[in-house]
């Protein structure tokens, strides 16, 4: 692909050197120590002024795919847009905004201003940038915190014993059971013994399977026994004393040390366990192994294969088949991608889904993109096309999704399906209207395919850049056809 960077300036030529090798790079400079520099540093540079129409016919512009504009000139952005637009009306414009203005506020005065109407495909404020990612950096630090924080309780347990008992609800469901095997893991790094615990019973068919096949090791224990006394550090897991425990009395409460649930705390649960414990309460999550795989990735503690399943078949089981799922639900499940065996998941339960499909569908998860209420998501280079469609249904059960579309690569074409819940949306007209021109695209309102030859994107010269130039093309398209713009 041919990118077109007008400005050689520190943001031009960063982003230059980030994209060169991968596509073909020209920048057009006026300056000209400027230019000169990126010439001797092996960019391809045409000295001159971007706004004018001869530089630009110099650089390419009738051959360009994409065009970067750099600037921070409001009147330059303008003149440079409707210049572009005169020599080559198809190519996609991104434009780095300024601070003080929207690019609906730059379009209307080039409208006024040229008398001529102008589409800007991509505008991306470096100030919401910069936000967008300080939020991120703070919520990623949020996470860590919890993280060092439970670790600094163990370590504090470590100083006055060298054992832990982890204690789950009476009837342990897959989501206790791999959170308990997640925090004895945890707790075993930092050097402490441990012993996981139940009250009750495990009676469903397909839990009592999940103990024998991972070979979980916990214990069925009466209250006032001696395997609770012997403890003088407690932790509880996805369970809370008279909610769903009941072989702790109130002596053992005391001992009470971490507390992690994704159920709303009890009332007046924090003022009988003790003041220093650690707490860990997230209402908000969907499964306490989505908490345990939070810990485990930010205390870069490996997780094997054991583990990863039963934390993948606990967030399965406790949000109902994925049907419900917030960011870090989501979050855990790309991490958990590659450290599934799916052989395991079978054999504990008939799956709805196939084993290369939930493969699939971690891959869907892990390379999704949302553009507001539209996902879309590439699964890369696949041979089963049934996940494709499969992979969709799930994704639009995502909270705050009301359309999906999922692609890969099967053979030698590009398989599509879509799914949508928004009845002003005609998702079948939408992928005809999308993809006929190129390949084949139709369905129902509701749901729909395409397909669609390799054809020239097979000159990409290697796998990457291949998936890289369809996923462009596909959510251009996908996303024109709706109306929608991509941000």
């Amino acid at each position: 692909m041919r990118v077109l960077i007008l400005g050689g300036g520190t943001i031009g030529r960063s982003i230059a050197q980030v994209l060169r090798g991968e596509f073909d790079i020209v920048i057009v400079e006026q300056d000209d120590i400027r230019a000169k520099s990126l010439s001797e540093s092996g960019f391809h540079v045409i000295h001159g002024d971007f706004s004018y129409t001869a530089s630009l016919l110099k650089a390419g512009i009738n051959k360009t795919d994409l065009v970067i504009i750099t600037t921070m000139d409001i009147g330059k952005i303008k003149r440079t847009i409707q210049t572009i637009k005169n020599n080559n009306p198809e190519v996609p414009i991104l434009v780095l905004l300024p601070d003080n203005i929207t690019a609906e506020e730059l379009t209307s005065q080039i409208k006024e201003e040229f008398e001529n109407e102008v589409k800007i495909d991509y505008a991306i404020s470096p100030r919401e940038a910069i936000i967008k990612a300080i939020v991120e950096m703070v919520e990623d630090i949020g996470k860590r915190k919890n993280a060092i924080l439970l670790a600094k309780k163990l370590s504090e347990i470590k100083q006055k014993t060298d054992s832990l008992l982890i204690v789950m609800h009476d009837n342990p469901d897959p989501d206790a059971m791999a959170s308990a095997a997640a925090l004895q893991v945890i707790a075993q790094n930092m050097g402490l013994k441990t012993t996981i615990v139940y009250g009750g019973e495990i009676t469903h068919h397909e839990n009592r399977a999940f103990v024998n096949l991972l070979g979980l090791d916990m214990r069925k224990v009466s209250p006032g026994s001696y395997e609770i006394k012997r403890y003088s550090a407690i932790a509880l897991v996805d369970c809370q004393p008279n909610g769903n425990v009941g072989i702790l009395d109130n002596e053992d409460l005391k001992k009470v040390e971490i507390l992690v649930d994704h159920h709303q705390l009890l009332q007046n649960l924090e003022e009988r366990l003790p003041k220093n414990a650690f707490f860990d309460v997230r209402p908000e999550v969907n499964a306490t192994s989505s908490i345990m795989v939070e810990y485990l990735k930010h205390l870069n503690i490996e997780v094997n294969e054991t583990l990863g399943t039963s934390l993948f078949y606990g967030i399965y089981i406790d949000t109902k088949k994925f049907s419900k799922l917030n960011h870090i639900d989501l979050e855990a499940l790309a991490f958990l991608a590659g450290k599934v065996d799916y052989d395991i998941l079978e054999k504990i339960e008939s799956p709805d889904i196939s084993t290369e499909t939930a493969e699939i569908l971690a891959r869907a998860i892990l390379n999704r993109k949302m553009y507001k209420n539209i996902v879309i998501s590439n699964v890369g280079f696949i041979t089963n096309r049934d996940a494709i469609p499969e992979s969709a249904d799930f994704l639009l059960r995502l909270e705050g999704v009301n359309t999906v579309l999922v692609f890969g690569i099967v053979d030698d074409r590009i398989e599509i399906s879509a799914r949508t819940r928004d009845v002003r949306i005609n998702v079948g007209k939408v992928l005809k209207e999308a993809f006929g021109d190129i390949g084949s695209g139709g369905g129902h309102p509701q749901s729909g395919g395409a397909r669609i030859p390799l054809g020239i994107f097979k000159l990409a010269k290697d796998k990457d850049s291949l998936l890289k130039l369809v996923e462009e093309a596909i959510t251009e398209k996908f996303l024109e056809a709706l109306n929608a713009k991509e941000g």
